[in-house]
């Protein structure tokens, strides 16, 4: 319950309660069990609280401690061990280590195309991440290319616009109007 809680505070932007919740579920997961998929869980969310505090060395050490444990747990080819690569992805994002970002992201990638199907909306979530790391680079011809890979996805699995596909349109226009194409963005 504390952690569904830390998740209603987060929303809110309320990020030291919902830390204090996260905490506070870990701690009762662990009393369970020291290792597990909630564990792991609490640990990860943790570890998104601390990036969204901009407390980057927390926040890895946290996203590390959750991607040993998810390795350990389902071994290191699964979607969840992704999941916390790509949050790992961000924060070196964050703090301008772009290359290793992009590392980290394009493996997250490789494993989720492993483990789920290649239309899933989560591998178009991913090329959408990566499509800006690549932009933040200026490398436009990488970026381009994941994104419109990921509004491929958005569009064969959603009839309908949704906020997945505006975000990718986004960055398609900003690549073009980085590169002068401002009849294209």
């Amino acid at each position: 319950m504390s952690g569904l809680l830390g998740q209603v505070y987060s929303s809110q932007g309320r990020l030291e309660e919902a830390l204090k919740m996260h905490k506070w579920a870990l701690r009762v997961f662990r009393h369970d069990e020291d290792e597990s998929y909630l564990v792991a869980s609490e640990i990860e969310s943790i570890g998104s609280l601390f990036r969204e505090l901009e407390q980057y060395d927390r926040a890895m050490k946290k996203y590390q401690e959750a991607y040993e444990m998810r390795c350990r747990l389902f071994g290191d080819d699964h979607g969840t061990v992704a999941q916390v690569l790509g949050g790992m992805a961000s924060v070196l994002n964050d703090q301008g280590k772009s290359s290793e970002s992009i590392a980290m992201q394009e493996k997250a990638l490789e494993i989720k195309r492993r483990t789920v199907s290649a239309d899933d909306d989560s591998v178009a979530h991913l090329l959408l991440n990566l499509g800006n790391f690549y932009e933040k680079q200026g490398m436009s011809g990488e970026a381009l290319a994941r994104l419109e890979e990921g509004l491929s996805i958005v569009r064969r699995n959603h009839a309908e616009r949704n906020i997945v596909e505006g975000s990718i349109l986004c960055g398609i226009g900003q690549v073009y109007s980085h590169q002068g194409k401002l009849e294209d963005a």
